[in-house]
């Protein structure tokens, strides 16, 4: 797809607008500082863009207090004491010394033990977690994939799992394909049906019109209450809003 991008000011808020082939303007703000991006169709100009951007600037501004406000995570050293999440609970982590293979455990519902070797750097601590993060996830997704494609009456050809800032997930309708944000392994699994079913249901509508929102109603009512929660919970030191 052919796309154009470029920067725009208006009453001092910086805009990116991104041209493409599409057919409805759309115009979305994301964390973690509240950035402003309008996708436009190729034939909209930067007139009709200011004005809608305009129009809308104060729900802009409530959307960047928003992120402003939400409690954050500063960045992980990856040391003994710190807090983790797995699945919507807070753990403790404990970092233990281990000369074999890295593995993480969980103990008690309350610690995850990281067995690494003593000299390995925060980073590669942190890549072992998200190792474990990753076979969790490929545990949960496979049975509310196949409960969605059910529910939905359309197949997925494919689902992977990638680190992403600015999505909890995404389609790619034309291949049929899921991607799924890994800090997913971090919320409660209404999130991450959520987030399946969200997808999937671009496989029946691509965009987030008034029939995609009737998709999501029948299928699963509650989907506004669960992106609240997952909108609520604390923030990545680097993360995004769905």
């Amino acid at each position: 797809m052919h796309t154009e991008k470029h920067q725009i000011v208006v009453n001092g808020q910086a805009v990116q607008i991104v041209r493409k082939a599409i057919k409805n303007l759309h115009l979305g703000v994301y964390p973690p500082n509240g950035r402003v991006r309008v996708a436009a169709p190729l034939a909209v100009t930067d007139a009709a863009v200011r004005l809608a951007v305009i129009s809308k600037l104060g729900w802009i501004k409530r959307q960047q207090a928003r992120f402003e406000a939400q409690p954050r995570q500063s960045e992980r050293e990856m040391v003994s004491g710190e807090s983790h999440y797995f699945l919507g609970r807070r753990y403790r982590l404990r970092v233990i010394p281990h000369d074999g293979p890295a593995k993480v455990v969980l103990r008690n519902r309350s610690r995850i033990e990281l067995h690494t070797r003593a000299e390995a750097t925060a980073a590669q601590r942190e890549q072992v977690l998200h190792r474990w993060y990753r076979q969790q996830l490929k545990k949960l997704i496979p049975p509310l994939l196949e409960k969605w494609q059910t529910a939905l009456g359309v197949p997925a050809a494919d689902w992977r799992i990638k680190k992403m800032k600015t999505k909890w997930g995404t389609c790619t309708v034309e291949a049929r394909r899921v991607w799924l944000n890994l800090e997913l392994a971090k919320k409660p699994v209404p999130c991450l049906e959520y987030i399946i079913a969200h997808e999937m249901a671009h496989l029946l509508e691509r965009h987030h019109n008034d029939r995609f929102v009737a998709i999501m109603d029948r299928c699963l009512p509650q989907w506004h209450s669960h992106r609240q929660e997952l909108n609520s919970a604390p923030l990545a030191h680097d993360t995004w809003r769905y």
